[in-house]
């Protein structure tokens, strides 16, 4: 049942994007539609996760497949509300919506039935701390990447004709690193969860393995991008090039280091 439930969630986020994307084509305007294929495409997958949550007895984050599921699900979930209250990001639901359709057919790949292993330093409620800020950092970037896209998209004819009707380049970039500002916030608490996490799982703070080390990096990256944009009033297009690269890094780091990596730090379930 959980997997018949996830495939609706995908098919409302499908119908959503491909809406999004033919109104940014036509110059059409369905943004309510667009917002009730999100709604119900988020509750939907909110239920498949839960029954998968009860069925196995842990969250959505041991196996690949699981880690991917949420990964969709917390971008969709911020970006709806987002896109509810505010309407000048509407339109970057035709930029990152083709970021969720390689996610959805990257998930695809793995098989939903593997079972991983919920190792004992995972029964703690610190996990579910970190995690959450995680989650809150990445998907607070990936509207400033739809913000972004819009301000690069602009420096095509055809950009600049589809999105001429919004908030000039400057006011898009400042609100672009709004957002990454917020996503700073959420990512030094992730580290910090992390640490105290680490503490009471293996005896240490921090011992530098490769998810921690590359995570500290991408935080120094968030960093730097801030100064940059603020010392030196970068251009709006170099803002959004830094912005991009911030989302890129945080992502191979989140779905690539931990399933790649052979040290005990695990996003899958390895004892």
């Amino acid at each position: 049942m959980e997997l018949q439930i996830l495939w609706a969630a995908l098919i409302m986020y499908v119908l959503a994007g491909s809406l999004s994307i033919i109104s940014f084509v036509m110059q059409r305007k369905p943004e309510r539609t667009i917002l009730a294929f999100l709604v119900l495409g988020v509750v939907l997958h909110t239920t498949a996760i839960a029954l998968r949550w009860e069925r196995m007895g842990h969250g959505p984050y041991i196996t690949m497949f699981e880690a991917l599921s949420s990964g969709i699900w917390n971008l969709l979930l911020v970006y709806t509300l987002v896109y509810w209250r505010i309407p000048a990001i509407r339109a970057t639901a035709a930029i990152v919506t083709p970021i969720l359709f390689l996610m959805m057919g990257w998930m695809m790949l793995f098989p939903p039935s593997e079972v991983g292993h919920k190792p004992v330093v995972y029964h703690t409620i610190w996990l579910y701390i970190h995690i959450g800020f995680a989650k809150a950092f990445i998907s607070t970037v990936f509207i400033a990447v739809g913000i972004s896209g819009i301000i690069l998209s602009r420096r095509t004819e055809y950009g600049e004709i589809r999105f001429a009707h919004l908030p000039n380049d400057s006011r898009l970039d400042d609100l672009s690193f709004r957002f990454m500002a917020v996503a700073m916030i959420f990512q030094t608490l992730m580290l910090i969860t992390g640490a105290i996490w680490a503490q009471d799982a293996w005896g240490r703070y921090w011992d530098w393995d490769p998810l921690e080390t590359w995570a500290f990096i991408t935080w120094l990256l968030v960093i730097f991008s801030l100064h940059l944009r603020h010392t030196y009033k970068t251009a709006p297009r170099t803002g959004a090039l830094l912005v991009i690269s911030v989302f890129i890094m945080a992502f191979v780091v989140f779905f690539g280091v931990p399933f790649v990596s052979t040290d005990f730090h695990q996003g899958v379930g390895r004892s």
